[in-house]
């Protein structure tokens, strides 16, 4: 199977299996094959596949109202702007369908917070290693050449900073007069699941209030309770000005939110940004059919416990291993750095029916579904970590 058809772009290098339904953390291929998944669509589906519930709102919505514009009026969108507020102590969301959308909506927020300061070319702070997606603002903004490679000329307006340096952040502020907002994750995703440390995000806090620039959070990957709270900032007591989402919102529909507070609020007005299908009544009643299974059957907890588990389980599982270089992670976000590229495993994963993925060059990423049961996650370690062993044995 090449994964490519004559009239499909090839930007996707595709492995060569096709899926053609799921249910929890299994996935089946067009042949019947059953697929265990510890990637949930890179971060989506943390309810899983085919969630009942789920499936039941976008049907029932589907056969009542899909799309109106915003021209109108939409309860729906109204109802979970109302329920991302009171999770995040932000008062106001737009809606749009995807991460980079979310990220770009924050980055025109800021540019016009600057512009109400006075400020002629408004700066944007972004690390190293970050990674907000593909469009030419967030593509800039990403801290990845690879990415960026080809699609010269770059947005102005950003700077760069090393992740997790609280002292390159503050020489920043002290030598730059047109920084208005610092865009950060809360932990590296794309990056290889690296963790702040301990007093980063806390530092990066006041770092803005005293220089009244905005912290701006990317949470696409980390939030919706995959990281063990709701957002991963919550681990830190870290309430942001804007905060971006999409990923794990609406359990596989393309939704995007961009959060403002605080100094962020009321900064966009009518007119000043948009979007054709953002928050249509679909995707909306997907996302709060969503974020009500999170809540009542405590998977937020289940995230952070499973988690630990994994890490625990891979750490002692894994100790002999010399390749080995860390294993990290918060909640279900958990990455496996080897001392060596180690892209090949994705296949002899696949081979094995085992869905996971490799970023950053070296770095096994898992990021299973919340719904994941222990019996799962037993058959997970069962089959990655002697993956892992036979690979750092014999490459």
């Amino acid at each position: 199977m090449s994964g490519q058809t004559s009239a499909l772009m090839n930007t996707y290098a595709r492995l060569p299996v096709a899926f053609e339904r799921g249910a929890g953390a299994w996935l089946w291929d067009v042949h019947g094959t059953r697929y265990l998944d510890a990637l949930s669509g890179i971060a989506v589906c943390g309810l899983g596949h085919a969630h009942p519930e789920v499936a039941q709102a976008i049907a029932d919505q589907a056969a009542t109202l899909v799309h109106t514009s915003n021209l109108y009026q939409v309860p729906l969108q109204a109802r979970l702007a109302d329920r991302l507020s009171a999770l995040s102590g932000l008062q106001q969301a737009f809606f749009c369908n995807s991460g980079a959308e979310a990220n770009e909506a924050a980055i025109k927020l800021a540019r016009k917070y600057g512009h109400s300061r006075g400020i002629d070319v408004p700066t944007v702070v972004v690390a190293d290693g970050s990674f907000h997606g593909r469009t030419l603002a967030t593509l800039t903004a990403t801290g990845n050449r690879k990415v960026q490679a080809g699609f010269e000329p770059l947005v102005q307006g950003f700077t760069r900073v090393p992740y997790n340096d609280l002292d390159a952040l503050q020489r920043v502020a002290e030598r730059r007069r047109d920084v208005v907002a610092l865009l950060l994750e809360p932990l590296l995703g794309e990056g290889g699941i690296r963790l702040p440390s301990p007093d980063y995000l806390a530092g990066a806090r006041a770092v803005c209030d005293q220089h009244g620039w905005l912290l701006m959070l990317d949470e696409i990957q980390t939030g919706v309770g995959r990281s063990g709270h709701w957002f991963a900032s919550q681990h830190h007591g870290v309430t942001p000005d804007v905060m971006t989402l999409a990923k794990g919102l609406a359990n596989g529909l393309p939704i995007g939110a961009c959060l403002a507070g605080g100094r962020a609020l009321d900064i966009l007005g009518a007119g000043n940004h948009g979007s054709t299908f953002g928050g249509n009544p679909l995707a909306c009643r997907a996302a709060l059919a969503t974020l009500d299974i999170i809540e009542r059957e405590g998977y937020v907890e289940r995230a952070g416990r499973l988690g630990g588990q994994l890490l625990s389980a891979l750490n002692e599982r894994l100790s002999g291993c010399a390749g080995v270089v860390d294993i990290r992670g918060q909640g279900l976000l958990i990455g496996i750095e080897l001392d060596r590229p180690c892209t090949e495993l994705v296949e002899r994963a696949l081979e094995r029916r085992l869905l996971i993925n490799v970023t950053a060059d070296r770095v096994v990423r898992l990021l299973p579904p919340l719904v994941m049961s222990d019996d799962e996650a037993g058959l997970l370690l069962d089959t990655l970590c002697p993956l892992i062993v036979e690979f750092c044995d014999h490459a």
